[in-house]
């Protein structure tokens, strides 16, 4: 009985791809124009070899006929960067192509280009033939010249000298890079990072970074899908670590999009005039280390914006840590989280004394309490002061700042603070205006855009 059943959808089946064999079928000539999902394909920002993702044009027959497409081909021929899949097959021309009435085709697209400068703009057109007329999809994307750091089997790649990058190709990094022990990495400014999916930089013990970037020529940190739509998800990569006795001056960075943004343990950094957003778990992750922070911009980290733990000292001046995170209504989602434990990887806790002190700063978000700080070791404290800063905390909440002229639970009024269109200056009639001292640092006599502070100045990262 069971074989009758097989051999019976066997031959239906037969039956059925017979029926719908494409010689059976009339094509006709096209007599209107086809249309298109997109008049234009804006591919993701591609490095020098480095095939793209593939993006689809979708191509509708709106008549009521089967056609024929005489021709579907890229106007720049085989010389291309670009191909293209039309019907399954690949290539750069395609003749007769059929498209049933009322229905439509994928037409795939995709580049790896080699590059020969710099940066640089690819373009072609995908032509469409017809007797009702010539019909074009433009297709457009950046090059970019790159260099590769790629991790194989267990063996991270090892920078083992002094070097200085530059903005001339873009570093893609696939797996881990070393900085090695006693050695310095110096990024001069436009130099972009680019991380593929669970890489990341460290910096060994006794190493360095300099980031020298410059007001509208920020060294860049993020995953290497640079489509927009990537600027807002976390964990495209994974973060820098640095390592004891290692060595942080930054300057003019936008780091964003990773798991850690930074993460620093017994080490020593200064960070001045630079972005974090958008991260899985922090922003900067602080392990007995000491960070002074100037003109720091921070939003949507998932735990925390800046996370201290174990000991240190920690200076942030003038800045806006912002956090709205919707990602995960599970996760603390606050500004600063501080405490005076930390496990290490030997399973070991480890205490000491937390000196954190924030000055002429915003601490503001989704959250009901924007800072947590957690005291869990006899001995030891963490002695935090907050003056002329604005902070949103419950009205039951634990922590009860020290400080002068706090202000809390005022909506600072932020322009945007979306990261899509993150803009974090406050509006003309917010409470941070006009609140700010003078703190007698060259670091924060301009705002993060230059901007010459006038005293009483505007609290946060920007006057």
């Amino acid at each position: 009985m069971k074989l009758k059943i097989f051999l019976g959808i066997a031959f239906w089946s037969l039956l059925l791809l017979a029926g719908c064999n494409r010689d059976d079928i009339s094509f006709d000539s096209p007599t209107q124009l086809l249309r298109f999902s997109t008049d234009t394909v804006f591919c993701d920002t591609v490095y020098n070899q480095m095939r793209s993702e593939t993006y689809a044009v979708k191509v509708y027959n709106n008549e009521n006929k089967d056609v024929l497409i005489p021709r579907i081909a890229l106007e720049g021929g085989s010389g291309s960067l670009y191909r293209i899949n039309v019907d399954g097959k690949v290539g750069t021309s395609f003749e007769n192509v059929a498209l049933r009435k009322k229905d439509s085709l994928y037409v795939f697209v995709e580049i790896a280009p080699v590059a020969n400068a710099p940066e640089a703009i690819a373009e072609d057109k995908v032509l469409f033939n017809t007797p009702a007329g010539e019909q074009k999809v433009t297709l457009f994307s950046v090059v970019q010249d790159a260099e590769y750091f790629i991790q194989t089997g267990e063996n991270p790649v090892t920078i083992n000298n002094n070097t200085t990058w530059t903005k001339e190709k873009v570093k893609v990094i696939f797996g881990n890079l070393n900085v090695a022990e006693g050695k310095t990495l110096t990024m001069e400014k436009g130099t972009k990072v680019y991380f593929r999916k669970n890489s990341g930089l460290n910096f060994l013990k006794n190493s360095g970074l300099i980031v020298k970037g410059d007001l509208d020529n920020e060294v860049i940190f993020r995953g290497d899908r640079s489509d927009p739509k990537y600027d807002t998800l976390p964990a495209n990569w994974n973060g820098i670590k640095m390592e004891e006795g290692s060595l942080l001056q930054m300057n003019y960075a936008r780091v964003f999009g990773g798991n850690v943004g930074l993460q620093l343990k017994k080490n020593d950094a200064t960070i001045n005039n630079s972005i974090f957003h958008t991260f899985q778990n922090a922003g900067i992750y602080g392990i007995h280390s000491n960070i002074t922070a100037n003109n720091l911009v921070m939003n949507n980290c998932g735990e925390a914006d800046l996370a201290i733990a174990g000991s240190g000292t920690y200076n942030v001046n003038y800045s806006t840590l912002a956090n709205y995170w919707n990602l995960n209504s599970s996760m603390s989602a606050v500004g600063i989280f501080a405490s005076n434990i930390w496990q290490n990887e030997n399973g070991e806790i480890e205490s000491g004394l937390v000196i954190l002190n924030v000055k002429n700063s915003i601490i503001y978000g989704d959250t009901l309490d924007l800072v947590s700080l957690s005291n869990n070791s006899a001995g030891t404290a963490i002695n935090a002061r907050f003056d002329n800063t604005l902070m949103k905390l419950s009205s039951n909440s634990a922590f009860n700042p020290i400080g002068s002229d706090i202000i809390k639970n005022e909506d600072p009024k932020f322009q945007n603070y979306f990261t899509q269109k993150m803009n974090l200056r406050v509006k003309d009639d917010s409470p941070a205006k006009k609140k700010g001292t003078n703190l007698n640092n060259n670091n924060t006599t301009k705002d993060i855009v230059g901007i010459t502070r006038t005293y009483p100045a505007t609290l946060g990262a920007y006057q």
